[in-house]
């Protein structure tokens, strides 16, 4: 019989960055609060942990980010007023961000990086098994990646990554994994790691996305790593050290995902997130396909 390792109970969610590829916008409001379509990017990855039954969400913050934490409080002026005014559909959007999950807050003082993010999970996280969930990467509900990737770690333990195959030329935007095959579908293990390689260096075209359930050992191994690519603590470069030597926290698996992502941190891509999940939605999407159908054909 198969020994199975502690389901993972917390999330963290680093969301310290300064948001400066959407200047002006984020001079004042946090890159997180960004509006995709009728809710915050924040918000659709706090319900992907949710509905990977991670209900205690520690998420890692800076200055000017207090939005965050007014978001998933009560509200109760606006909810009040809703109340009074019998809108109780929009009462229900209000009241929906501070009833999804436990939440959790503490500052990363310094922007050092997605790795020191990370080490300051550490007093909350304990020396249990925790994930981790990018603000940038938005992954459809309808393709439950977490969840898989929770499933994966309770039967083997260890760290999971989750990657995808990006066009090699595009290689140096993300972190990249040698692999080797596994006997299941879709999942490989992971023995190397570097952080945005040239295309000639890349080991693959397996690259890292924001989705990670990270061993414990991570912590001792970020502590005593230093600045990497862009003068930050890098994530990779711990990852990449558990990836040589599972006898410092076991195996290192990534699941390939072919599902659905949402790319909010770039202008571009935050744009067409936008179009197709307004596109669609039930009560938005009918009339708005319609007048984009119309807008490129007629107008373009």
């Amino acid at each position: 019989m198969t020994m199975l390792h502690p389901v993972i109970k917390k999330a963290v969610i680093p969301a310290a960055g300064l948001g400066t590829r959407f200047l002006p916008a984020t001079k004042a409001t946090p890159k997180e609060m960004l509006p995709v379509v009728d809710k915050p990017a924040i918000q659709y990855v706090v319900e992907e942990a949710v509905s990977a039954g991670l209900d205690d969400v520690l998420m890692i913050t800076g200055r000017n980010k207090r939005a965050l934490e007014d978001h998933f409080d009560r509200n109760y002026e606006l909810e009040s007023a809703l109340i009074a005014k019998g809108d109780d559909d929009r009462l229900k959007k209000v009241q929906e961000s501070s009833d999804l999950a436990t939440m959790h807050y503490v500052r990363q003082g310094d922007p050092r990086g997605l790795g020191h993010a990370v080490l300051c999970a550490e007093p909350h996280v304990g020396r249990e098994a925790f994930a981790v969930l990018l603000g940038d990467d938005l992954i459809d509900p309808r393709d439950p990646l977490l969840r898989q990737m929770a499933e994966i770690h309770q039967r083997t333990g260890g760290t999971v990554i989750a990657l995808m195959e990006v066009d090699p030329s595009s290689v140096h935007l993300y972190g990249c994994a040698a692999v080797e095959p596994t006997d299941e579908e879709g999942v490989v293990r992971i023995t190397g790691l570097i952080e945005k390689p040239e295309p000639e260096d890349a080991p693959s075209n397996y690259a890292v996305i924001g989705r990670y359930i990270l061993n414990p050992a991570v912590f001792d191994i970020l502590r005593e790593t230093e600045p990497g690519r862009g003068g930050e603590i890098q994530l990779t470069d711990a990852l990449q050290k558990l990836a040589a030597d599972e006898t410092i926290g076991g195996p290192v698996h990534g699941v390939v995902f072919r599902g659905r992502r949402y790319d909010t941190g770039d202008r571009g891509d935050y744009l067409r997130a936008i179009v197709r999940l307004a596109c669609e939605r039930e009560d938005l999407g009918p009339e708005f396909r319609t007048w984009l159908q119309r807008y490129v054909t007629e107008e373009m």
